[in-house]
């Protein structure tokens, strides 16, 4: 780790004024201060821990850089311009510099977030329209999630001899240019009502992601009809409850994977994949290695991911 690489805490106003991501730009609170993990200069990891709830005034905020941010835990309200998203466990946060935004905490207290600050040469070199750059966010997508976990991983320490943060940075905002490039993020117009109810299936849904789930039963547990919960579900998150289900244990067995010893089968079973081989094909789909290569990845292969990094730039 180089002298520049060591992590650093910083207050709000601090923040604000170094030119911070998305979501690590403005912290709602002083009390809450994002830590700058990496900051090199063409990528800076910052994790941000968020502990405003739903009487928390939001104010205007505004990104200095563009930046990429990988929604780990909780759930927030952003609204940009005239469009309003509600943002849940796996979505990517997209800041555009000079773009002012609000934050809210309506349906719940707290998120936390890892967030890819990028230089313009950066971006320039990766690529992507305009509008994707101001997509705002991306719903919670596989191929996202399980890079996603990787980073989170790698910037807590937990793989040591795996790959860099700041390289996983690199991919991760190549891959959500070719995501968002095939499916730009449309806001919702929801009531309020609704937006609370979808939010609330989400957050139950990763927390009884390893148990067997049903749409009947998540319907049920939201007091909707199955129609109902469906549509409205699909309305304000950009998926369906089944593709939400299917990532969130996708997402839970890619932390596993890249932080703990436990065999394949144990993790496919833990993660709440009925079948190993389903597992298998489902990860190797999303992460494009298998489930063994990717754990590698996390332990210290780093070629597996700088070929995907050199292919990205």
């Amino acid at each position: 780790m180089h002298d520049n690489d060591q992590p650093q805490s910083m207050s709000s106003r601090d923040a604000s004024s170094s030119g911070r991501a998305a979501r690590a730009e403005a912290p709602h609170t002083s009390a809450s201060p994002a830590r700058v993990l990496v900051r090199r200069n063409l990528v800076s990891v910052i994790d941000y821990r968020c502990t405003a709830g739903p009487h928390d005034r939001p104010f205007l905020e505004r990104h200095d850089s563009f930046s990429v941010s990988y929604v780990r835990k909780g759930s927030f309200g952003y609204r940009i311009g005239q469009r309003s998203f509600e943002l849940v466990a796996g979505s990517i946060l997209v800041g555009h510099p000079g773009d002012e935004y609000m934050c809210s905490h309506d349906h719940a207290s707290g998120d936390e977030c890892l967030s890819f600050q990028l230089a313009p040469v950066l971006v320039e070199s990766i690529g992507g329209s305009r509008s994707v750059w101001r997509a705002g966010c991306v719903p919670p997508t596989a191929e996202l999630m399980v890079l996603g976990e990787l980073a989170q991983a790698a910037a807590e320490g937990k793989t040591p001899c795996g790959p860099d943060p700041a390289e996983l940075g690199i991919l991760l905002a190549g891959r959500f240019v070719e995501v968002a490039s095939g499916c730009a993020a449309q806001p919702p117009d929801a009531a309020a009502r609704d937006r609370r109810r979808a939010v609330d299936a989400a957050m139950w849904m990763d927390r009884h992601a390893h148990q067997r789930l049903d749409l009947a039963g998540v319907a049920r547990a939201s007091g909707l009809s199955v129609f109902h919960f469906l549509r409205t579900f699909a309305h304000v998150l950009g998926v369906t409850p089944h593709q939400y289900l299917i990532r969130a244990r996708m997402r839970h067995a890619a932390r596993l994977l890249a932080s703990d010893s436990r065999s394949i089968t144990d993790v496919a079973f833990d993660a709440g994949f009925g079948d190993v081989s389903n597992f298998v094909r489902t990860f190797s789909r999303a992460a494009g290695v298998s489930p063994r290569v990717f754990r590698r990845a996390a332990r210290g292969d780093r070629k597996i991911f700088q070929d995907r990094i050199a292919c990205t730039l």
